[in-house]
Order: structure tokens, then sequence, then C-alpha cells
């Protein structure tokens, strides 16, 4: 994991590396020894001197003005997300002291509606855990249960892997989306501990996070290739919860009158317990007290 104590510079950095000098109308002449832009290279676009860049980037000057960081961002060639999230690391936000790990807890109303929602939907809190799912989120993909890390799971659980068709798309996005929602909150131990678990058990995880790659997490058209039903085209959005920390409610919906609302509604009915027939020993005795007959209760996955 990088030293998270300078984030700007190795923001700057990693960002530095991935800009051709094609794409800045730099002219190529001779080898090369950097894959991207040069100190020097960033510094002449941006308008700044090479030593006052170098100094950003090894962290020894970390409050940068505005029209600064905005230069470095049109250099880099950052977009609206990545720009104000370089403008963030550029804020001077105090350190402050290492903090106990915080549990998040979903709203109970939220809860409510989560268990009583007819499609796929759970609660992602801020560090991409599970904190909430009903029983047909949890039956499109079982690793969509409380406690369970969606971050975790796209990296290390083969058979999270083989519901993504194009899951390295999908990996990178999650990532990019993860430092995004994390912004510069980086001494929670929730982050530290997840961060570092999967920089050391997936080389994958691990190049990405060093790319330094932000995307806000929006709502997205989400393609499944799920082991009963095949191919099932979702719609994904994305909600904020107000009062809380960054939990999002998260809901998955077909278009209708289409092949993949069919699959939908099959893969619902084929969870549904029928209710007892009226013939029956329980439905008898429940005719004999006077009670209606109940059908069975539905179970709570959240």
């Amino acid at each position: 994991m990088s030293d998270e104590s300078n984030l700007l510079g190795d923001y700057v950095r990693a960002r530095r590396e991935l800009v051709t000098p094609d794409q800045v109308g730099i002219p190529v002449l001779g080898v090369r020894r950097v894959p991207g832009l040069r100190r020097e290279e960033v510094a002449m676009l941006a308008g700044i001197s090479a030593d006052y860049y170098l100094r950003l980037e090894q962290g020894r000057d970390r409050n940068p003005s505005v029209q600064v960081l905005e230069s470095l961002a049109r250099v880099l060639q950052l977009d609206d997300d990545a720009t104000a999230y370089l403008l963030r690391l550029g804020a001077g936000k105090p350190r402050r002291l290492r903090r106990r790990r915080r549990k998040e807890t979903v709203p109970p109303g939220v809860a409510k509606l989560v268990a009583t929602l007819p499609l796929p939907a759970y609660v992602e809190g801020r560090y991409f855990d599970v904190l909430a799912a009903n029983a047909l989120a949890t039956a499109l993909s079982p690793r969509l249960v409380a406690g369970a890390n969606r971050l975790r799971d796209v990296f290390l659980d083969p058979a999270e892997q083989a519901l993504h068709p194009d899951w390295e798309n999908a990996a990178a996005g999650m990532v990019a989306g993860f430092r995004e929602s994390v912004g510069t909150d980086t001494d929670d131990p929730r982050f530290i501990e997840l961060v570092g678990e999967l920089s050391l058990a997936s080389p994958r995880f691990s190049r990405l996070w060093a790319r330094h790659d932000v995307e806000a997490c929006e709502g997205a058209p989400k393609h499944i290739d799920h082991p009963q039903l095949g191919g099932l085209q979702l719609n994904r959005e994305r909600l904020s919860i107000g009062g809380t920390a960054g939990q999002t409610l998260v809901i998955y919906h077909p278009d209708p009158g289409t092949d993949n609302a069919d699959k939908l509604a099959l893969l619902a009915s084929a969870m549904q317990t029928p209710a007892a027939p009226q013939g029956t020993t329980a439905a008898r005795a429940d005719a004999n007290r006077g009670e209606p007959v109940r059908g069975p209760v539905a179970d709570d996955h959240r």
C-alpha cells in the first residue's frame, strides 16, 4: 500500500505516469525512461516551476492554490470527478488521531424497505460492505448478504467474478469508485484493513489501486451472467441514504416487457414457497381456532 500520508503527491505522480507526450502535444525525441510525462514537462504545461512541482510530488508542499490544482488537472487530463478529488486532496485537511473502527448501522426504515422491495436491493456502506440485502438480491448473487464486502468478493471470489462477463472493467470501475467514496478519509481502520488485505491477496487490485483512478459511483446498466438464468441485463440504481455517513441503497430493475423482466420474475417466483392447501392438517387447525389461514413468513435476509 502506498504512503497514504502523501495523498496529493501520490495522486499527481500516478496520473502523470498515465499521460503520454502525444496526448499533450510534446514531440518524442530519443528513448524516454519514464512511462508518461516527466516532472518538468508537467510543470511547464501547468505554468509552475519544476522545483515547486517536485515539492508537491514529494509532499514537501501540501497547500497549493486552487489555480495550481486546476492547472494540474488540465495537464493530467482529469475529468470532473477526478478534478474534484484532486481539489479535496489539496484542501489541507488536518490529520486526525487514528480512530477506532465505527460500526455502520442501516436506518430501521431503510432496512424494512429493502426487505419488502419486489426487486433485488441491498444497502452498501462507505467501504463497500453489504449492510443489508433482501432475498431476491441474494438469489441474484449469493455474495449479496449482510457482512460481505463487494470489493473483496469481486477480487477474491471466483464465483462472483464469473457473474461479470466484463470482469476486468467491472473491477477497475469498482476500485475507482471506492477511492472516490473514501476520499481523504484514509485513517479509518476499515479502510486500512481492506486495502492492506486486497493489496497482498490480489495483484490485480494492487495494480489498479496504484493508478489512483477516481470515478463517482452512479447508476448504470449491469450485465450479469447468472448460473441459472443465463445472460441478464438490468439497470442498477444507486441512491444515497440521508442521515448516514455514505450509505447507498442499490436496486436492480429490468426494462419492462423484456426477456430480462421475465427472467427476474422467474427468479422471484422460484423463491416463493406455496401456502398450505386448505385440506392440510395445518390449514384445518387454523380454521378450527377461528384464525385466518396464514402463508409462510418470508425469511428476512438482512
